[in-house]
């Protein structure tokens, strides 16, 4: 494929299917409106939210992109549209997208775009915007997860999970987290998990029962939804969180909602993309803060667990349908 200067290779969603319906393509270089920058793309992240979007299973909020997914990437500024004040070409950056950032070029706003934090190579950073800009609004603000409490996090070593597990530990919390194989239960504790449950072999209502006593854990960040939702109610503390975050077992759920009143529980739940600009902003501005000042010192770390050309998004897809990764997985133009 011979691109002009005005032209870049893009992977697009052909048609609602499998992996193979993901087909480069040529598109014109986006330009940046105003109060975005232009990113020369050095990785793309992969997210199950991209495997929704491709399946044609993702509410898609009207005028989001559909035909090119990709939330997060890193690169370097290549222009900046008119009101840009932080960000000059040349500026490394990685950033939270709407969507179509699988591809040369990504367009993104200004204050969804990140520093790359100390100690982490552009690349790696391309896994960071999505999955810490969705742990920690939920963590620490819908939860609001304190020092000492007991976090349960389903699917560890997902992109979500290893940011759970090393954002609850980084804040002083115990943490569990259940995965799929001993490997995997392996990675959890490498990464600070306190116990991790093979739930191939162990239940994990029994086993957090067993950790705290018999009180219950303080929080569960679940990925899995209904096929959990009732036990993750009944293994919540006195004054429990359940935290919804994905659906990847399905949506509907019959729950017996007096546990929730009798124990003062909190259900709740959120969706990172629908996210005003606002909110995603915020987001950003607090991991500044708060978080990424740990990849510095070293409490934290990007977990990538490999990397794709572009052009092999679809083998990109197949694994992360396999489930069989630990971390993130990354396109690389």
């Amino acid at each position: 494929m011979s691109r002009g200067r005005d032209v870049m290779l893009a992977i697009e969603i052909r048609e609602p299917g499998g992996p193979d319906v993901l087909v480069p393509v040529e598109r014109a270089i986006p330009r940046p409106q105003a109060g975005e920058v232009l990113i020369r793309v050095a990785a793309a992240g992969v997210n199950r939210a991209d495997v929704m979007q491709r399946l044609g299973v993702y509410p898609m909020a009207p005028g989001m992109p559909t035909d090119i997914p990709g939330l997060e990437v890193s690169g370097t500024v290549a222009a900046v549209g008119t009101g840009v004040t932080r960000w000059r070409v040349g500026d490394p950056v990685c950033a939270l997208l709407v969507g179509r950032g699988y591809a040369e070029y990504a367009a993104a706003p200004e204050l969804q775009c990140m520093p790359i934090p100390g100690g982490v190579g552009l690349v790696e950073a391309a896994g960071l915007p999505e999955t810490f800009c969705t742990v920690w609004p939920n963590l620490f603000d819908r939860a609001a997860l304190k020092a000492g409490e007991v976090l349960l996090v389903h699917g560890g070593t997902s992109g979500i999970g290893v940011t759970a597990i090393q954002l609850g530990r980084a804040f002083g919390a115990l943490v569990l987290a259940t995965a799929g194989s001993d490997e995997k239960c392996e990675a959890c504790l490498a990464l600070g998990a306190t116990r991790a449950i093979n739930y191939r072999r162990e239940d994990f209502h029994a086993a957090g029962m067993a950790f705290t006593d018999g009180r219950g854990v303080d929080v569960i960040l679940d990925v899995v939804g209904a096929p959990y939702a009732a036990r993750d109610l009944d293994l919540l503390a006195r004054g429990g969180r359940l935290i919804l975050v994905g659906m990847m077992g399905g949506a509907m759920a019959e729950i017996d909602l007096a546990k929730v009143l009798l124990r003062h529980l909190t259900v709740t739940g959120s969706s990172l993309r629908s996210r005003p600009a606002a909110e995603k902003a915020a987001i950003c501005a607090a991991l500044e803060r708060h978080a990424w000042p740990l990849f510095g010192n070293g409490t934290i770390r990007p977990v990538v667990h490999r990397t794709f050309a572009l052009r092999d998004a679809v083998h990109a897809h197949r694994l992360m349908e396999a489930s069989a990764h630990i971390g993130k997985i990354l396109l690389i133009p």
